[in-house]
């Protein structure tokens, strides 16, 4: 019998590609077994929260163990749909997570909290400067529902970690016409050239953007 697939993992640099293409390493033994009990325990307890760590939140953070590091982060998304995670649990697997576990929480907001609630988990990983954790926390959920004070703080956090502008959703229709992220945008570049430091490409683009060139 055909062995059933985890999920994929998604593709990566579509540019050059590599020189000699090698075969994708086969996921261990025991892991679909692991992932249907887990998607089933994450299942039998679906949008239910005590206020406790349920069984598949112990299944999350193990994933990347029985799943491989390429599959943890689908893996967590398929767990995260089959519980209907709300703020409540995503909240606990973020402040008790690692870095990945987080990332995978992030990039869960938009299909699993309608609301602000979770903006405090956006907030912190804004604080960080893991740039995987900034990129995420710069996504759709927080187009949807920062605040344009912490949003144009987002923007210079992108700017001095080096976080591509590109990763923020949103930028466009937020930066369109907003003369306060202009000005602030111009501070940054005037620090920058004053300290003898390169200006980012990416702030003439999001300058472009409000309107006024810097």
């Amino acid at each position: 019998m055909t062995p059933k697939r985890l999920p994929p993992t998604g593709g990566g640099d579509r540019g050059t590609p590599p020189a000699r293409e090698e075969p994708a390493a086969p996921p261990p033994p025991d892991a679909v077994a692991w992932l249907d009990t887990a998607l089933a325990e994450a299942a039998a307890g679906r949008g239910a929260d005590d206020g406790r760590a349920a069984a598949w939140e112990l299944r999350f953070a193990a994933a990347g163990r029985h799943c491989g590091p390429e599959q943890a982060g689908p893996v967590r998304a398929r767990l995260l749909a089959a519980a209907d995670a709300g703020t409540a649990p995503l909240t606990r697997l973020y402040r008790g997570g690692t870095a990945t576990e987080r990332l995978a929480v992030l990039n869960a907001l938009p299909e699993r909290v309608p609301g602000p609630e979770a903006l405090p988990l956006v907030e912190d990983a804004l604080r960080t400067n893991d740039t995987r954790l900034i990129a995420a926390a710069v996504g759709p959920y927080a187009a949807a529902h920062l605040d344009a004070h912490a949003w144009r703080h987002a923007i210079l956090k992108c700017l001095f970690t080096g976080v591509p502008l590109g990763a923020v959703a949103g930028l466009e229709r937020r930066a369109r016409g907003d003369a306060e992220l202009a000005r602030m945008l111009a501070d940054f570049a005037a620090e920058r050239t004053a300290a003898g430091r390169p200006v980012p490409a990416d702030l003439h683009h999001a300058s472009h953007l409000t309107g006024e060139e810097s």
